[in-house]
């Protein structure tokens, strides 16, 4: 019997914790060894560095156009703001003047109507002649915010005091009141000599209590002018004697002669609107 040759094949198990062999990173699966890879040469470094330069460049480029872009927005914006600033310092300076200009209408109103208001019936005519109102009525004479009346002529009859400031009562008026040398002087190139030397105009003045001079609205009399003659029982009103220099033309006389007068009344119209 010939002898049988018998193969046999062993296979061993790898046990557990048996370490394994690791790959080496320079051998391929195919059993040969990898190439390391080469290190860039002097040329390639420094056109790395060129491209990375240009690159911060190109950042830094776009960084200064933007920030121009955002001055000049800035820039236009201040401009457009300080524009509007202008024209609304222009606006309220035009309402200003016109609030001052409503508040002097609105003044000069009340004081047309509390003129209005002194008369128990307003004539319309007198004041108001073609629809167009003055602010004096006829043959009265307009001086700064009062309106007088200078009775024309020579001839008599004339006025006691008191018959003469009622009849500038009946006419919303009064005696005149003088509160200052121009007005003074006014009324003094106003009235003119006549019949004689003892002969003037009346004045809203009259003595009180012995001593003291008052005006017809209340006031003590203060005006530069003095009284140029002594003061007796019967003189108690004042007169004013033309002629004369405006600051001796007033002497005392007494109430019940007879003699010219002069009306004043506050203006309709105020002359300084």
């Amino acid at each position: 019997m010939e002898n049988e040759i018998i193969y046999s094949t062993v296979v061993f198990s790898k046990k557990d914790g048996a370490p394994e062999k690791k790959k080496d990173p320079t051998v391929d699966p195919k059993g040969k060894p990898e190439e390391a890879p080469n290190a860039p040469d002097g040329k390639e470094a420094a056109c790395s560095r060129f491209a990375a330069l240009l690159a911060c460049s190109g950042t830094l480029c776009v960084l200064l156009t933007a920030s121009v872009t955002v001055v000049v927005y800035l820039g236009s914006v201040m401009k457009e703001q300080e524009a509007n600033l202008s024209r609304l310092n222009a606006e309220k300076q035009l309402l200003l003047e016109e609030m001052s200009i409503l508040s002097s209408v609105t003044h000069h109103l009340n004081w047309t109507l509390g003129v209005i208001m002194h008369y128990h019936a307003f004539p319309v005519v007198d004041f108001c002649p073609d629809k167009k109102c003055q602010p004096c009525r006829k043959y009265w004479v307009l001086f700064q915010e009062k309106c007088y009346l200078f009775p024309p002529g020579e001839q008599p009859p004339w006025n006691t005091w008191e018959d003469s400031r009622r009849f500038c009562q009946n006419a919303a008026a009064d005696l005149v009141v003088i509160d200052n040398l121009q007005e003074l002087e006014f009324i003094s190139n106003h009235t003119k000599f006549y019949h004689d030397q003892y002969h003037g105009y009346w004045l809203g003045l009259r003595k009180v209590e012995d001593t003291n001079w008052v005006w017809v609205d209340g006031r003590n009399y203060t005006v530069g002018s003095r009284l140029t003659k002594d003061i007796g029982t019967s003189l108690r009103c004042g007169l004013m004697v033309p002629e004369r220099k405006p600051s001796a033309s007033w002497s005392p006389a007494d109430c019940y002669m007879r003699n010219k007068f002069i009306c004043e009344a506050d203006a309709l119209i105020r002359s300084d609107l």
